[in-house]
């Protein structure tokens, strides 16, 4: 995959915190980034599954009363 730069800036605590947490596991501050970056993807997409499970858990008795016999095969 093409890599890109982006280039930010952020407070001189921020940026040595990231160094450290990088140096801590043996990575480089970019792939630190990269790694957060990719984490929070995750997060949001395990955030719209949660959420989507407890719309359905909320609205099952209407869905099954609007659609249950039409998926058992009795409509």
């Amino acid at each position: 995959m093409a890599k890109t730069q982006l280039n930010v800036r952020v407070d001189e605590a921020t940026a040595e915190t990231a160094r450290a947490r990088a140096s801590q596991r043996g990575i480089s501050v970019n792939r630190y980034i990269e790694e957060l970056v990719l984490g929070d993807q995750g997060e949001s997409g395990r955030t719209f599954v949660q959420a989507a499970a407890d719309f359905m858990k909320q609205y099952e008795s209407v869905f099954a009363e609007e659609f249950g016999a039409e998926r058992e095969g009795r409509r």
